[in-house]
Order: C-alpha cells, then sequence, then structure tokens
C-alpha cells in the first residue's frame, strides 16, 4: 500500500507543475456550467416548478456534481494512456516491477486529478452558491456521505476506463470503444438524471455503470435520504468488485499473452 502512496504523491506533486493546464480544465468546468445554468433557466419558467421530481435549482446543482465527477475522471487522456501502454509494449517492461500495474495506474491517474478535482470541486460549490442563492438541504452526515459516494464514483469510473484501455490487448485500438461509453455516460447520466427516461430505458439505466458513476452520488448531494444512501453505496460496491474482476482478468489473459508471444 505504501508504494501505490508514494506514487499517488509523486503524481500529485507533478501535477502542480502543470498550472496552466489547471487553469484551462476549470475554465472548460466554468463555461459548461454556465451554459447548462442559462440552459436550465429558460427550460423552468417558474423556479418552484418541478419536472420529473426535479426543481430548477436541484437540476442545476445536479449538473454541477455530475460534472465535477466527470472532470475528475479525465477518461479520455486516462484510456489512450493505458492503450498506448499497451500496444507500445510499454506494459511488458511495467509488468516486470514489483507492484500490480492496475494499482499503478490507478494510483498514478488519481495523483494527477486530484489537485483539478479539488478545485473544480471548490468552483462548481461556489457558483452554484452564488448564482443559485442556496446550497442542497444536507445534514453533516448527508454531505460526508455524499462526498464518499462521489470518490467512489470516480474510482469505479477509473477501473471500467482502465478494463476499456486493457482492450488493447485484444484489438488494435480501445479509444473508440471509450468515445461510445463516455457519450453513453454523458448523455444517460451527466446531463440528465435517470428519472426524465422512459420506464424501459430507466430500469436499464438503472443497471448500467451511470448509476454508480453519476446519477448516484448526484441524487445524494440534491435530494439525500438514507435509503437510497443505502442502495447507492451496495450498488457501487457491487461495481467495484465486478470492475476490479473484469480489469485484473482481462490483464491476466493479456500478460498471458505477452509471455507466449514474448513480449
Amino acid at each position: 500500500m505504501k508504494k501505490y502512496l508514494y506514487i499517488y504523491k509523486s503524481e500529485l506533486m507533478s501535477t502542480l507543475q502543470y498550472f496552466l493546464d489547471i487553469v484551462f480544465k476549470l475554465l472548460s468546468y466554468i463555461i459548461h456550467i454556465f451554459v447548462f445554468m442559462n440552459l436550465w433557466d429558460y427550460i423552468y419558467d417558474n423556479p418552484a416548478e418541478l419536472i420529473n421530481g426535479y426543481s430548477k435549482n436541484q437540476m442545476i446543482w445536479y449538473i454541477i456534481i455530475t460534472e465535477i465527477i466527470w472532470a475528475a475522471t479525465d477518461g479520455r487522456r486516462y484510456c489512450r494512456k493505458i492503450s498506448n501502454d499497451v500496444r507500445s509494449g510499454n506494459i511488458a517492461y511495467l509488468i516486470n516491477k514489483p507492484y500490480s500495474y492496475i494499482a499503478y495506474a490507478i494510483s498514478s491517474h488519481l495523483g494527477e486529478t486530484t489537485i483539478k478535482t479539488l478545485i473544480t470541486l471548490a468552483a462548481g460549490i461556489i457558483m452554484g452558491g452564488v448564482m443559485l442563492g442556496e446550497f442542497p438541504k444536507l445534514s453533516l452526515i448527508g454531505i460526508i456521505l455524499s462526498f464518499i459516494s462521489m470518490l467512489l464514483a470516480v474510482v469505479i469510473n477509473s477501473l471500467l476506463i482502465t478494463f476499456i484501455g486493457l482492450i488493447s490487448f485484444i484489438i488494435e485500438d480501445s479509444n473508440p470503444i471509450y468515445w461510445l461509453y463516455s457519450k453513453m455516460i454523458l448523455m444517460f447520466g451527466v446531463v440528465f438524471p435517470i428519472e426524465f427516461f422512459p420506464g424501459v430505458l430507466k430500469h436499464i439505466i438503472s443497471f448500467s455503470p451511470i448509476y454508480v458513476t453519476c446519477y448516484g452520488p448526484a441524487k445524494l448531494f440534491v435530494d439525500f435520504n438514507f435509503q437510497s444512501a443505502i442502495e447507492i453505496f451496495i450498488a457501487q460496491i457491487i461495481y467495484f468488485g465486478i470492475a476490479l474482476a473484469m480489469c485484473y482478468g482481462l490483464y491476466a489473459k493479456g500478460v498471458k499473452k505477452l509471455n507466449v508471444t514474448g513480449g
């Protein structure tokens, strides 16, 4: 565990050297939130109106949280990194190191994104508070559980993207698969809550990664209750186990293939 913490800290400190990258990511986030704030302001004629159970302020807070989670993952760059490790053969060098490649990749990735995520989180909370004039009604335990769920969402999403990157063991380039995955998450999780979709599609989404990586944490933040928290945490734990098993299963298959072909 200490070595992965060291990897995390090293990447965390390295990120501080790229201040402009952090600034551009923050500006991109602020622009996205500003656009969605104006969109939902236009859709809701009356701020007290409910659409599919959400008030205007709840919808905007939902977008603020899902965009933070999505920005925290920085999936496109991370998937490309994993895919390039496999395609370039660099993974053959890394698997001989005294650590798990998957744990190394996740630790390194979280280290890269932590500072950006904290700054984005602060910006989102400030924007929401200033422009909406109110915060979701959350108790201290509600705030803690919501943020734990957000952290789990980032880890699960990172594991799923790791798996997509490792698909390069099987096909030449897994980036198109990530493109499809990212668009699915954005359309059915980041932009709209599950309640906005028709019955059959709603049930499908509730069993998909969207539920645990976007909808669940954001739902807890805007409309917290303990029953939902229990259901979301159970789903996240199950998905964490599934994603971890998928990553290690595909990784083991890929390493076996490398050993057979001589790297």
